[in-house]
């Protein structure tokens, strides 16, 4: 298919792939009640023209915002490509965010309708209508709950479809109307910024942002028309975006929606996917989950993975260096493949993963090994949603775990005089809306976009990212090295879901440690440690001396000055909802810093114990006390 980036747009990309395709190739599958129901290319293509026109009925039209809030489902596609269609802008926002979140995203980004899943998101709109005088609709897709409300503001998915409808009877020639008026460089959405550095921004991304970025991963990354993706994880994230919208409206391979979040890896299992792409804590969750399965595991089990674990870790070794493995090596590593890793992979729904993809965070080089131990080909991709979310990511064959690639096609990459790594293509998005000033901000004078992290460039072109500028440590002996290693080779530990690094110059180097509850909670059980809460928990001593040797272990990989001397485990699960976490999982070191500020101090101090007596705030809105002692452990 030729593209004309000047002219294109996604809702005449899908009119081409419908044509392409018509009914006999599925588009989109939703898993309900636990059957998964087609949807083909034909029948995306009538429900976006059906919708568009149900909101064009209702006065949506040129710049208008949409803001689409719920689980990932089709109808998400179908409200987002209908109201580009329709000639506004789509902005999705993430399903767990709370009513004042989402209120402050649609004053922010001026939305006139909210497109949202069900009564629990319907519900947060209209607790926030007091602030939000733009907002002309509501429509919901799922009416269950929904049948005594009465705000005007409210509209049934059903009921537009069939304005929709009429309108298409009336007007059959409305819709290629309306969609031959759009161009390249029309804003198709406007994408949030992960905000781990401060308040998430609006970017604006165009048609031919999206689309050129589109084409040159896939010439980077080929992807097949029967290649088949599962939609895991929020439209609100731009990884999301690319695989899930843009890059099937390209290339024309199949989307899967998981039933819900709870079945999500069943689900997985279920369709064995062709390519994947997640941020690096899945990656870490899905790794830590195979070690724990071995602690519970039979002894047979546990022979096999610990004699052919090695053998694939070597393997990896030399993939990743680049190197050719012996002869023996590769004779042992089939046998290894054969009698354990085939079985692996089906069990983690990855035996038709061709491409496995992470990007939105630095992944660590351990679960980068552990992968390729196992026979996945992960991938790291770098990039940031200002240039369309991709900048660099590694080719297949040219693997390496301590490097996030070579640049794409039309990406030009360089190093400024601080160690600030910048970047251009074609990728390279619009602006913040409704804020000149960031936007201005985000660019060098020569008109190349800032990632605010530090890297370099080797001689083979693949760029190594070294961490977020102002999160380099300083050791004692002036050299600089990145907190970020030191985290990511904590949390491979399946005890550990976060680890934060302070301190460098004269301080030793300390860290407050998160464990994972589950994980940990199982281990208190197996060895009959009683607790009440998850505060309890990570005051026992057993659990102290337990995650001590998780950081001893890390220890002894890392240069001596980068050693942690001290940690201390956090009373209470880090929460988005509390500012310490992105909506991706991503830190929010800052925040971190700002509330967990008397632990830190005390680590530093050298104190043995700090009394904790706080309250906190629940993802359902209720509150709690907390009156713990932490007990801070010197390695």
């Amino acid at each position: 298919m030729h593209i004309d980036l000047n002219s294109m747009t996604f809702p005449k990309l899908l009119k081409a792939q419908a044509a392409r395709f018509g009914t006999k190739k599925t588009a989109l599958r939703k898993k309900g009640l636990g059957i998964w129901q087609n949807c083909s290319w034909q029948q995306y293509f009538d429900n976006v023209r059906t919708l568009a026109l149900g909101l064009h009925s209702l006065g949506f039209g040129t710049d208008d915002k949409l803001a689409i809030i719920g689980n990932n489902r089709p109808e998400s596609l179908f409200a987002e490509i209908a109201a580009q269609a329709a000639g506004g802008v789509a902005v999705s926002l993430y399903h767990d965010s709370t009513p004042q979140e989402i209120a402050k995203a649609l004053q922010q980004f001026d939305v006139t309708v909210a497109f949202v899943e069900d009564q629990e998101q319907a519900d947060k709109l209209l607790d926030q209508l007091g602030c939000l005088p733009k907002l002309r609709r509501i429509i919901y897709v799922n009416s269950r709950g929904m049948r005594k409300y009465s705000n005007k503001l409210l509209a049934s998915y059903d009921s537009i479809r069939e304005l929709g409808t009429t309108c298409a009877n009336q007007k059959p020639e409305l819709f290629d109307n309306l969609i031959g008026a759009g161009k390249g460089d029309d804003t198709a959405i406007i994408c949030l910024t992960s905000g781990a550095t401060g308040v998430p921004k609006g970017a604006m991304l165009s048609f031919k942002n999206l689309i050129s970025m589109s084409l040159a991963f896939d010439e980077a990354d080929r992807k097949r028309t029967e290649d088949e993706f599962v939609s895991l994880l929020p439209l609100a994230w731009f990884g999301e975006q690319l695989m899930s919208v843009a890059a099937p409206l390209v290339v024309g391979y199949t989307i899967n929606f998981p039933e819900k979040e709870e079945t999500a890896m069943a689900d997985l299992r279920e369709i064995g996917p062709h390519i994947m792409l997640s941020p690096p804590k899945l990656w870490e969750s899905i790794a830590a989950s195979v070690r724990v399965r071995m602690m519970d595991s039979t002894p047979f089990k546990k022979f096999m993975f610990n004699t052919f674990m090695p053998i694939g870790e070597r393997y990896a070794d030399c993939v990743l260096a680049g190197t050719a493995p012996s002869f023996s090596l590769q004779i042992f590593r089939f046998i290894a493949d054969l009698l354990l890793f085939r079985a692996l992979r089906d069990r983690l729904g990855l035996s038709h993963v061709r491409s496995a993809l992470t990007g939105g965070a630095s992944l660590g080089s351990t679960v980068f090994r552990f992968f390729h131990a196992i026979g996945v080909n992960l991938k790291q991709l770098y990039g940031q949603t200002e240039i369309s979310g991709i900048t660099c990511m590694h080719r297949d064959g040219a693997v390496n775990g301590t490097t996030v690639g070579l640049p794409l096609a039309g990406t030009e990459i360089r190093v400024d005089e601080h160690g600030e790594l910048l970047s251009k293509s074609a990728g390279l998005f619009k602006g913040y809306y409704g804020d000149e000033e960031a936007t201005r901000q985000a660019f060098t004078s020569d008109g190349w976009l800032k990632s605010g992290d530090a890297g370099h460039i080797d001689a083979n072109g693949h760029i190594t990212i070294t961490d977020r500028i102002g999160a380099l440590l300083t050791l004692a002996d002036g050299s600089r090295y990145s907190a970020q290693h030191i985290e990511n080779n904590l949390r491979f530990s399946p005890y550990i879901s976060e680890a934060i690094v302070f301190g460098g110059n004269t301080s030793p180097l300390v860290a407050l440690i998160g464990i994972t509850s589950h994980v940990v909670g199982k281990w208190a059980g197996d060895n009959k440690l009683s607790y009440m809460t998850f505060a309890d928990l990570t005051s026992r001593p057993e659990v102290i001396d337990l995650i001590a040797g998780e950081v001893a272990k890390t220890n002894a990989t890392l240069p001596s000055l980068a050693s942690i001397t001290r940690f201390a485990i956090i009373y209470k699960e880090l929460d988005a909802d509390e500012g310490e976490l992105t909506r991706t999982g991503k830190l929010r070191r800052e925040a971190v810093a700002a509330i967990y500020k008397e632990l830190i101090d005390a680590l530093h101090s050298g104190i043995g114990t700090v009394q904790i007596n706080t309250s906190v705030d629940f993802s359902d809105g209720k509150s709690g006390h907390i009156q713990t002692t932490v007990c801070i452990r010197t390695i």
